[in-house]
């Protein structure tokens, strides 16, 4: 069973670092512009690039896992193609994704001075990760670099589909942390009543980065949500 992880915003597929590892037959690939060609600038584009990356694959119903902006990538190609997709796994993300305005204006702030970008925006919320790990999945958002992550927090926060969540019926699997104030665990308690079937997976004292910071209860969720398909 093919799975595909799609990586949150600035970020590239390392920060699946322990679920590529664990999982046969999983990838994580790099958005377009994390670093290599052009990002996207919304939420359905980003989906139209998925669905071409997985039919030029050709992958058969993959499942397709997404964290925070890789959350919506996933929702937006579920609503867009439900017999192309096997079930959905959605990380610390929501149906409607604003952005706080200070934090937008801080990256914008910081893309003449990557360096700086790095300790106040990037570090800081990877702060519960494994050292080595951690300094990792920095060093793929160094090569990203701070405009992009601004395009794509902007994607983020055009995103709403509230009025059409509810028209998703695959099977999915929805995971939040209870300490997470980018997407706050009520946005993950909106999928899970909204989407039919959906089952909730709560690490308590996790943040936005859940599946860096409690790897093994992750994959443990996710294994038996895939053997359960």
């Amino acid at each position: 069973m093919r799975l595909i992880f799609i990586h949150g915003a600035g970020n590239t597929g390392l920060e699946y670092y322990y679920q590529t590892n664990y999982f046969k037959d999983s990838e994580a690939p790099n958005l377009p512009g994390h670093p290599d060609g052009q990002p996207r600038t919304s939420i359905e584009d980003y989906s139209q690039w998925l669905h071409s990356y997985i039919k030029q694959k050709d992958y058969s119903q993959p499942v397709i896992a997404g964290h925070s902006l890789g959350g919506a990538i996933a929702l937006m190609h579920a609503l867009n193609y439900p017999k192309d997709v096997k079930a959905l796994i959605l990380i610390s993300t929501g149906a409607r994704l604003r952005v706080r305005p200070d934090l937008l204006k801080l990256i914008e702030d910081l893309i003449p001075a990557p360096d700086k970008w790095l300790k106040k925006v990037v570090e800081p919320p990877l702060s519960r990760v494994a050292p080595d790990i951690r300094e990792k999945v920095i060093q793929g958002m160094a090569k990203v670099g701070p405009a992009v992550q601004l395009n794509d927090f902007l994607c983020c926060d055009r995103f709403d589909i509230m009025e059409k969540i509810s028209q998703i019926s695959l099977p999915t699997l929805v995971i939040s942390g209870t300490e997470d104030d980018m997407t706050p665990l009520k946005y993950s308690q909106y999928l899970a009543d909204k989407i039919p079937g959906a089952r909730l997976m709560i690490f308590e004292g996790a943040t936005h980065h859940c599946l860096l910071e409690k790897p093994a209860e992750a994959n443990r969720s996710i294994e038996a949500f895939l053997n359960d398909l």
